[in-house]
């Protein structure tokens, strides 16, 4: 189930709770009565099912619980603090000062779902509420911060930077709420979060599905969400904190500077065919016998193709004719088994159908061909302790396929 995500304004009040250690000091610090402050704090200890407070004689101290929530609001409101300091900095003399304060949750969830649909009636739908309610909340806000926000345009509303850049902090402080969530109910024994990874192909085919089975053996109860799709779809809901991490290979330079890589096995590519292929009658084989054949590639712009076509570039020949552009594992193994097509792609990818024969290693000197394949992750992320747990079994595992 998806995490609910609570309050922005009893978020604040528990941050001031927690940095003056009394109920009394935070209602005068935020101008919030006493009563409101520890209701407050009580919809939050009800909604996270914990005590995020102990209560004694010279203050309130956080629980080992509270101490997790105040590590990921800060975080979470600091990834909006920034955002609405960017934004308003060009009208900031007439911006109220404590911007944040009067920002509510609904206000950002609508920001996001209009940002994400383009469009105010979709957006309705995917929050069902309203679609009063949604321009309501996203009219507001646009008053608050001095800044038009959507724009009407042919195809629906489009978002303006403005828009996209608190839409993508808001989804990041969600993102970092909803960890504290996970972890806090860890805490409690009952983890049932969700890790969300984006796969290419390779990796699907080797190291992902041997670190999932090992992980769910330890964490049964830890859902695990494998999204599919090209590499700048996978990076930009990376970026957005939509998806945890990236596996598959890596990007020099790196594709962007909020974001890390980490290398885990470097694997050549391997020319593919069906095991009774002609090619495979000959020892010795080189770029002019390839050229008389039909492939499977890749899509252009990415490395696989890139190393294909330098096959024939570096022998200065012309690049076979008749290719066939795919990613689709499947489609690939079916066209290679029923023809003598070729493709590129790393061995592993294929190995099971090796060992049984099905199809082979075309010998064709490929080694210059590594590529690095590991992790991209964001540069700001802080992994709860499972998620930490199944980025060390996805090292383990790398390192014995390696």
């Amino acid at each position: 189930m998806e995490a609910s995500i609570p309050n922005l304004r009893h978020l604040r009040v528990f941050l001031a709770v927690t940095e003056l250690k009394s109920i009394t000091r935070a209602s005068d610090s935020i101008f919030l009565s006493q009563p409101a402050i520890t209701q407050a704090i009580a919809k939050l200890e009800s909604s996270l099912g914990t005590l995020l407070f102990e209560r004694h004689s010279d203050g309130m101290y956080p629980t080992a619980s509270g101490e997790i929530w105040q590590k990921r609001v800060s975080r979470a409101i600091n990834h909006i603090q920034t955002a609405t300091q960017d934004i308003v900095k060009d009208n900031k003399d007439t911006a109220p000062k404590n911007l944040v304060a009067l920002i509510s949750t609904t206000q950002l969830r609508a920001l996001v779902a209009v940002s994400e649909a383009q469009n105010f009636s979709i957006a309705s739908r995917n929050l069902a509420v309203s679609q009063s309610s949604v321009h309501r909340a996203a009219r507001d806000l646009e008053r608050l911060l001095g800044v038009t926000l959507f724009e009407k345009n042919s195809l629906g509303t489009s978002a303006t930077k403005a828009a996209q850049t608190l839409a993508k902090a808001t989804k990041l402080a969600f993102s970092e709420l909803r960890q504290g969530i996970h972890e806090i109910n860890a805490l409690q024994f009952k983890d049932v979060s969700t890790i969300t990874i984006g796969s290419m192909p390779l990796a699907r085919m080797t190291i992902l599905p041997k670190s999932i089975l090992r992980f769910n053996e330890r964490h049964p109860d830890v859902n695990i969400k494998v999204t599919e799709g090209p590499y700048s779809d996978l990076l930009h809901h990376l970026r957005q904190g939509d998806i945890d991490i990236i596996l598959g290979a890596l990007r020099y330079p790196s594709p962007a500077d909020d974001v890390i890589q980490e290398e885990l096995w470097s694997p050549p590519l391997s020319i593919i065919a069906r095991k009774d292929h002609p090619l495979l009658q000959h020892q010795q084989i080189d770029a002019q016998q390839l050229a008389q054949y039909s492939w499977v590639v890749p899509t252009e712009g990415t490395p696989t193709r890139q190393a294909f076509e330098d096959i024939f570039a570096d022998a200065k020949i012309p690049l076979p004719a008749r290719l066939v552009e795919s990613s689709s594992q499947i489609l690939i193994r079916e066209l290679l088994l029923e023809s003598d097509r070729l493709t590129l792609m790393s061995a592993h990818q294929v190995e099971r159908e090796i060992n049984i024969e099905l199809l082979s290693v075309i010998p064709f000197p490929l080694e210059h061909t590594r590529r690095p394949i590991g992790l991209c992750v964001r540069k700001s992320w802080l992994p709860t302790l499972t998620q930490s747990h199944f980025l060390s079994l996805l090292r383990e595992i790398s390192e014995q396929v390696r």
